[in-house]
């Protein structure tokens, strides 16, 4: 099959098997070039497939020859089309794993589930006895609680009054104004619900009782706070009042089982979760060129390489006021946060290209989905249909 992006909205909903190892073994290679010793060496990713999750994955095994059980909840190849890019990451992953040597399997299902939690455990139980990490990395837009069956969805809205803003339209290149009307009280509870703390409580709670956490442990889960441009639909809106209680789930963690959690506030960049923002596209556009510039540009498989490498097993586990970790520290510094403000008022769809970087963000979507990357024929025939190799 020849396979060409087709997107809709924010989603591209075809992706190239091909493409998406090449940009893994783009991670596998950033992630090689950093290894250190004194790292983790069991490591237990919960959205393990995509974004942060991903490369926390492949900075592990590859910087710190780790041996590493992912979950995910992705769609394998149907009825002869193309697999999700989280399936075809993995399958790439999990092959240069193997052939490095290194111990690598993947459980894909809903991590949310108590079913999932099991197999987990007893994956951990037979091949690796304990982790010693657990990266929680799960982004998704509804959750069914595993005790009651019912089913939370999570949306992205301002808390209080109507938003109003400029953003932009990804499809057509535009920069225009969107306005959000605020959440109401069900719609908060419900994003907490979803995208806040508990599920990664009980991930852990199901740990620690099976006996597979590693004694002094640390589990991390990841946030993001940015500019104050983009607080009222972020920071202070229904995604912020749940990544609070992702704050709390931390502190309850570390107070209840021999195990260090952190939540690590990470840098702005192309996610699917992040093209789904409304304003964010146009800020992450003008913040990459002007840390492009500054020579501070960093994607993924950079931040949790930092992460791991400095903060988590280095010399610089420096924590904010709240207790985080602030791998968003070169992003938010003043005179990037200056250059951007400046920008912000004045760029038009005209000047989208001279005064951003729209062109670096659309390379980056379409490079999530496997597109895009050199060395990678896209006319060629390829093969869709294709296995994980723990499967």
């Amino acid at each position: 099959m020849i396979i060409k992006p087709k997107i809709r909205g924010f989603v591209c909903i075809t992706s190239h098997p091909k493409g998406c190892d090449a940009r893994v073994q783009q991670e596998i290679e950033v992630a090689k070039a950093a290894k250190k010793e004194g790292g983790p060496k069991k490591v237990l990713v919960i959205g393990a497939s995509t974004g942060y999750g991903l490369s926390t994955r492949i900075a592990s095994a590859f910087s710190h020859d780790a041996a590493t059980l992912g979950v995910f909840f992705e769609r394998p190849s149907m009825k002869g089309k193309p697999a999700s890019a989280g399936w075809y990451n993995s399958v790439a992953f999990e092959k240069a794993a193997h052939e490095a040597g290194l111990y690598a399997k993947s459980i894909n299902g809903d991590a949310f589930s108590n079913e999932i939690k099991q197999q987990a455990i007893e994956t951990i139980k037979e091949d690796l006895g304990q982790v010693d990490l657990v990266v929680y990395s799960l982004a998704s837009p509804r959750r069914t609680d595993p005790e009651t069956g019912e089913t939370y969805k999570s949306c992205l809205k301002p808390i209080g009054e109507t938003f109003t803003n400029r953003t932009l339209d990804t499809d057509k290149g535009e920069v225009s104004e969107v306005s959000i009307e605020p959440a109401t009280e069900e719609d908060i509870a419900n994003t907490v619900k979803v995208m806040g703390g508990e599920d990664w409580e009980l991930w852990m709670k199901a740990l620690n009782e099976a006996g597979v956490l590693a004694p002094e442990a640390k589990s991390v889960a990841y946030s993001y706070i940015g500019p104050e441009i983009t607080w009222p639909v972020y920071t202070n809106g229904t995604i912020g009042a749940a990544k609070k209680d992702v704050e709390r789930a931390a502190q309850a963690i570390t107070e209840a089982y021999d195990c260090e959690a952190y939540v690590a506030v990470n840098k702005a960049v192309v996610t699917q979760a992040s093209s789904a923002i409304p304003v964010v596209p146009l800020y992450i556009s003008i913040l990459f060129k002007v840390m492009k510039e500054k020579g501070t540009h960093e994607d993924t498989i950079e931040q949790m390489v930092r992460l791991l490498n400095d903060r988590l097993y280095g010399d610089d586990l420096e924590l904010d006021d709240e207790g985080r970790i602030r791998v968003d520290d070169w992003e938010m510094e003043p005179d990037v946060q200056a250059a951007v403000a400046k920008v912000w008022p004045e760029i038009t769809t005209e000047t989208l290209n001279v005064m951003a970087d729209y062109s670096g963000y659309q390379n980056n979507f379409l490079a999530l989905f496997g597109f895009g990357l050199p060395g990678v024929d896209y006319e060629e025939d390829v093969e869709v249909e294709l296995d994980l190799p723990s499967a």
